[in-house]
């Protein structure tokens, strides 16, 4: 049976079909058509600086990579920062479980940990006391949540703490979040309430959706919603669509189309569009980093991932970063570099577009520096490799480390 396309009419058709990649990708490509027309009041493009960046991120890649092996960009490179294998740590306090049990806790620890990943700010740490190890950033905010969640403090039984459930997530406060973030006035962690806000939806939601995260709302019943039908394989497109569409109702509600919610979806006046969806550039950056975190454990579980292509790149500082630290993207306003910027605003929302769809282009160019081809090096890999660490490395030589952007964070976006 066909199925009818959504209605741009309606609200609920109009946030269907921005819930998609093709709607970020079609929306991002108008976007850099008009920027290199020269119409953007906000961006120049430098194409010819591409190929110094591929070059740049092709050499990271071998550096990094030297046998030719590269992972997923996925929130599991993290739980291995310095050196530690957090996953075989998992697998030993889960004990002898079978592969669907063991990949259900498995998406309990990625889907919090990832939500917990926006921008930490420049002057959190958190010190892991078993490795004697002090961590930043990404690492730091993943290493922290990865034994938040041995701990149990997303579970509501204590005889049973490694999984994440509804009741535990909903009484999850600033306070039991912060003090398992190490966070304090000489330690402060950007955006704290917004996280635990954050989390408590999520538990909110999750107990509205028995039929997809079971009684117990556990985060977990994802895998067993995507292999019901047994065939061994899922699209991932299709993880990322089921997480956008169940849920898309713990994201801050500024961004809805009547009372349906967008998330990471943003309003830029040049975005040509159907219907209500006129003037939306979607991102869904949390929701596809997410994805990407989750193909592992259904990998691990014996589920082929297929389509892993149907993502975009992540339109965030590190990869929207690398291209104006290269020189591909040159920003107009003057005050750039100094101003206090908004998620919402189109300086802000154009630069995230702009990094899709260049990443899009960037990415064919350190395959061909790579010798690889698309089906060895799928974007996920060419993130890792990649653009996200060379954004960073660019990043440290020009500013010690942090964005070339300032973006007021409330810790569920960035």
């Amino acid at each position: 049976m066909t199925v009818p396309a959504p209605d741009p009419t309606s609200p609920a058709g109009a946030a269907r079909l921005l819930r998609s990649t093709t709607a970020v990708r079609a929306r991002a490509q108008q976007l850099l058509a008009r920027a290199r027309a020269g119409a953007s009041e906000h961006f120049v493009v430098h194409d010819a600086a591409l190929a110094d960046a591929a070059r740049t991120v092709a050499r990271l890649t071998r550096e990094r990579y030297p046998d030719g092996r590269i992972p997923y960009h996925s929130r599991w490179r993290h739980f291995e920062a310095g050196g530690v294998d957090r996953r075989a740590l998992l697998d030993a306090a889960l004990g002898d479980v079978d592969a669907a049990t063991r990949a259900r806790a498995q998406i309990d620890l990625v889907l919090v940990s990832v939500l917990l990943d926006a921008g930490a700010g420049p002057d959190w740490s958190w010190l892991e006391a078993a490795s004697g190890q002090r961590f930043a950033r990404s690492e730091g905010l993943g290493v922290a949540s990865f034994h938040a969640f041995l701990g149990g403090l997303f579970s509501s039984d204590p005889q049973q703490p490694l999984r994440v459930d509804a009741a535990g997530l909903q009484r999850v406060t600033a306070g039991p979040l912060g003090g398992a973030f190490q966070v304090s006035p000489d330690n402060p962690l950007v955006g704290l309430k917004g996280r635990a806000a954050l989390l408590r939806r999520l538990g909110e939601v999750l107990a509205a959706q028995p039929a997809v995260f079971g009684p117990l709302g556990r985060p977990g019943g994802l895998f067993d919603a995507l292999t019901t039908q047994g065939a061994g394989t899922v699209a991932a497109h299709d993880i990322l669509v089921l997480l956008l569409d169940t849920l898309s109702g713990i994201w801050p509600a500024q961004n809805t189309i009547a009372s349906e919610p967008l998330g990471d979806c943003w309003r830029h006046p040049a975005v040509a569009g159907e219907g209500l969806t006129a003037g939306w550039m979607p991102f869904h950056k949390l929701s596809q980093w997410l994805s990407y975190s989750l193909l592992e454990p259904f990998e691990w579980a014996g589920i082929r991932v297929t389509g892993l292509d149907a993502l975009t790149g992540l339109p965030e500082y590190r990869n929207g970063g690398l291209l104006i630290d290269a020189g591909v993207l040159r920003p107009l306003p003057p005050d750039w570099a100094t101003r206090d910027w908004q998620a919402g605003d189109a300086f802000i929302v154009e630069w995230r577009a702009l990094t899709v769809a260049l990443l899009d282009e960037l990415a064919p160019l350190v395959r061909a520096e790579l010798r690889l081809d698309e089906a060895q090096m799928p974007l996920a890999c060419v993130l890792e490799g990649g653009t996200w660490a060379a954004g960073r490395l660019l990043a440290q030589r020009e500013r010690g480390g942090l964005p070339p952007l300032n973006i007021v964070s409330d810790g569920t976006v960035f």
